[in-house]
């Protein structure tokens, strides 16, 4: 490999020769060959935008020539459009704590585009950094990568499975099915109920999240290296966040303690623990959606998933519930992923906190993952199932259970004799209470119908 010379601070060393960053990037790569994985694209893309929009701001404020900005400006234009160019960012995410190494390779890949039309050098430390430090930036990037994700993707994913599954609800009204507690028969419900429940907790954890975007979406950008702002303008965190929210569009605005963002990751803790949870509604639709399909005949087999890959290599026919059992391993990985961002976020030692390019990683990949599996579990799982009308009806012909209905009329204790009998002899519930009660056959009906049981009420 062909390979130039660059120097920084510490002395010279060899970079690949058509690599855009400089000397300090090429020591981190040096320094930490860990986990093989650079900090994910959207970190990566917030940090770009978040040095955009310093350039504008320090322009607007008389603290880099115009013709400066613009080339910087235009430098990040280019690497924003060009997805190719992201192999130039391949720092390891286990690196210096403060993600330092990242915001200087952010830092060196500008620099070396703007200086090329500019036609002069453009400083990665006195200019594209200028006003900053990666003390600020690297949390700014991470709520800055985290609202635009969540805003723009995951939101639409919950939002888009949770509509899906009232439809399907709807869609499914006419169906009653047997109610299961502790994974026992129970009182009959409607499809339509359970699915309603279902989305009743995405909507929850939509409401969450919108509530937690308001704290994301503050930035520590201006607070530099320990909080007090050294060597930034006192209107930068301002103008940085109009600029911000220009080109991203999602507003951002100033920290109100930039001590709080830079010493601690509480947000990005709070965040994670909206993600778990909607990880453990997501657990919860999958495994619904497992039990229910399970079978076809050995199983309860009252619904049937879409057939999308054979299931086996060596039993034929075989069909798998392949959809919701990737959204319960995509779940285990988020709550897994809470517990290091929780971990790290006890790693704000002083002035600052020293996990964050670990803490970047989870909170993007937890999104990520709820993202796809939410619109995969919407339409290759919820749109598409099929009930087994005559699988539903005929296990609750013979749920004894339904003799609840008839707790106030007959008792607690009579009703469990006939529910008991109707179990020992494998007989409609309908039938043993017609010989062991003086209601008439029409009276059971009605008393026992498990649509109208559904309704609630005496």
């Amino acid at each position: 490999m062909k390979t130039r010379t660059e120097a920084d601070s510490m002395g010279q060393l060899e970079v690949p020769e058509n690599a855009l960053y400089g000397a300090q990037t090429q020591r981190a790569i040096n320094n930490f060959p860990v986990s093989g994985q650079s900090l994910p694209e959207p970190f990566i893309r917030a940090l770009i935008s978040l040095k955009q929009a310093a350039a504008r701001a320090n322009q607007r404020l008389d603290c880099l020539s115009e013709p400066m900005a613009n080339a910087i400006d235009q430098a990040c234009t280019e690497l924003l459009d060009d997805p190719a160019l992201m192999q130039h960012f391949p720092v390891d995410v286990f690196q210096t704590g403060s993600g330092t190494s990242s915001n200087m390779n952010a830092n060196e890949v500008i620099a070396t585009l703007a200086s090329r039309r500019l036609g002069e050098a453009v400083g990665a430390n006195d200019h594209v950094n200028f006003g900053q430090s990666s003390n600020d930036i690297v949390p700014s990037a991470i709520h800055t990568s985290a609202a635009i994700e969540v805003s723009k993707h995951l939101l639409p994913a919950l939002e888009h499975l949770k509509v899906t599954i009232q439809e399907k609800g709807q869609a499914l009204k006419g169906h009653t099915k047997t109610g299961r507690t502790h994974l026992m028969d129970a009182m009959p419900v409607r499809f339509d109920q359970t699915f309603n429940g279902w989305a009743a907790q995405l909507q929850d954890n939509i409401d969450n999240l919108n509530s937690i975007l308001v704290k994301v979406t503050k930035l520590a950008q201006g607070g530099t290296a320990v909080g007090t702002g050294i060597n930034a303008h006192p209107d930068f965190s301002q103008f940085i966040c109009e600029e911000l929210s220009t080109l991203t569009k999602v507003t951002f605005s100033p920290a109100d303690d930039y001590f709080a963002l830079i010493g601690s990751q509480d947000t990005a803790v709070a965040l994670s623990g909206v993600l778990k949870t909607t990880a453990v509604t997501y657990m919860k639709i999958a495994n619904d959606l497992r039990w229910m399909n399970s079978g076809p005949l050995a199983g309860l087999g009252e619904i049937t998933l879409e057939a999308l890959q054979p299931g086996s290599s060596i039993m034929p026919g075989k069909v798998n519930p392949v959809i919701p059992e990737a959204t319960a391993m995509a779940a285990a990985q988020v709550i897994g992923n809470d517990a290091a961002i929780t971990i790290g976020g006890q790693s704000g030692n002083f002035e600052l906190n020293v996990m964050l390019p670990m803490i970047a990683q989870n909170l993007l990949n937890s999104i990520h993952l709820l993202t796809t599996t939410g619109t995969l579990m919407a339409d290759k799982a919820i749109a598409t199932l099929t009930v087994n009308a005559e699988k539903l009806n005929e296990a609750l012909g013979k749920n004894p259970i339904l003799v609840t209905a008839l707790n106030p009329i007959i008792g607690y204790l009579k009703a469990a004799e006939i529910a008991k009998k109707a179990y020992q002899e494998k007989r409609p519930v309908i039938d043993v209470a017609l010989e062991e009660t003086d209601l008439s056959r029409e009276e059971l009906e009605a008393h026992l119908d498990p649509a109208k049981l559904t309704k609630g009420g005496l």
